[in-house]
């Protein structure tokens, strides 16, 4: 039982090993794709601070509706991408239900929202992980390398693992706040294009018939 768990152990540490340089791959792929994810965040934020500074979503919503024509147009105006998307669609959909357009045309939004929000979301996730990951596994052999008194060894293995866990935690928090901006941003997005379009587009509640035998 001893030499079992003994080979076990071994074959753990040996996956551990093989595992190394595809962790630290992932933790430079994790920090890309989190600048790349800083960068379209920055796009954003120019568009809806310098170039849409005085544009207000709700009242845009309720001129795109009530002129579908010049829909383009207004949702070029719009703060974002993907409330331009929305904009568009509530515009120049056709239907006599109009409520139904509305709300079909919302739920597209919030699905667009929920996978832009997903990306960073992940990394959140991802990049801690992958920073303890890496963090870990240099360790075994920079232990064995204390004990044998490698010392160059040692300070190799460490500065991995420290590397790691500063690139790990990096990620995380950079991706938190883009994460939690996001959300704000588009959830006031959100609730002005529901008021734009109910202005535009009021949904009435139908008067029940009389009953029979019941004077109108």
């Amino acid at each position: 039982m001893i030499v079992a768990a003994i080979d076990l152990g071994d074959a753990l540490a040996q996956i551990a090993m093989a595992l190394r340089v595809p962790v630290l791959l992932a933790a430079i792929v994790a920090l890309l794709l989190c600048a790349l994810e800083v960068g379209r965040f920055a796009a954003e934020f120019w568009r809806r601070r310098v170039r849409c500074r005085h544009v207000d979503l709700g009242e845009l919503t309720t001129r795109a509706v009530a002129d579908p024509q010049h829909a383009a147009y207004y949702a070029y105006s719009a703060p974002g991408a993907i409330a331009a998307t929305a904009l568009s669609e509530i515009a120049t959909m056709p239907g006599r239900d109009r409520a139904l357009v509305i709300e079909r045309a919302l739920t597209r939004y919030e699905l667009a929202v929920q996978r832009r929000l997903d990306r960073t979301r992940l990394l959140v996730r991802a990049g801690p992980a992958i920073g303890l990951m890496g963090t870990l596994i240099p360790l075994a052999p920079g232990l064995a390398a204390l004990r044998r008194g490698d010392v160059a060894l040692l300070a190799e293995n460490l500065r991995d693992a420290f590397g790691a866990t500063v690139i790990g935690l990096l990620v995380g928090t950079v991706a938190f706040a883009l994460t939690l901006a996001r959300t704000r941003m588009y959830t006031e997005d959100l609730s002005a294009l529901e008021q734009g379009a109910a202005v535009a587009a009021p949904v009435t509640t139908p008067v029940p018939a009389p009953a029979a035998g019941v004077p109108g």
